[in-house]
């Protein structure tokens, strides 16, 4: 009889693949640093390496990556999967599991989000807001029902 495997809407990742993004997050740091690639887009670039996510099956890995100071951040992603093969390799002699991924590179778009939500809240109207001295005991207009 076929187990179901459906694990219901808009569950996270399980333990085993967080245990296994982290395993190969740290592996590629070290594969990243030894390294020195002969591509023009990657030489002298230092890349972050802030998050792998592991498919349900462990064979892929989405890699998301910043390079430092987030200049060229396309070309760097693309020389990345353009030695994917090759980076693959290095990460199956680095670690032990039974399949080494499949790797795909994405730029990871979460500290320009962080930039922009910093640009709102500095944003004078935003300011207005946040400086509005509330206090729970001190009677309010701007809390108050209105019927």
């Amino acid at each position: 009889m076929k187990r179901h495997t459906d694990r219901g809407p808009a569950q996270g990742p399980t333990q085993r693949q967080l245990r296994a993004g982290e395993l190969i997050r740290h592996a590629l740091v070290d594969i990243l640093r030894e390294e020195d690639f002969s591509d023009a887009a990657l030489e002298g670039v230092s890349v972050t390496v802030t998050e792998v996510r592991m498919s349900p099956d462990l064979r892929h890995a989405t890699v998301f990556v910043e390079p430092l100071g987030g200049g060229r951040a396309d070309e760097v992603v693309e020389g990345l999967n353009r030695h994917a093969k090759f980076l693959r390799g290095r990460l199956g002699r680095s670690i032990d599991m039974k399949f080494t991924p499949d790797l795909k590179f994405l730029h990871d778009e979460s500290f320009n989000e962080a930039q922009r939500m910093d640009r709102l809240f500095d944003d004078p109207k935003v300011q207005q807001d946040l400086r509005h001295d509330f206090t729970p005991d001190a009677p309010s207009d701007r809390w108050k029902d209105e019927d």
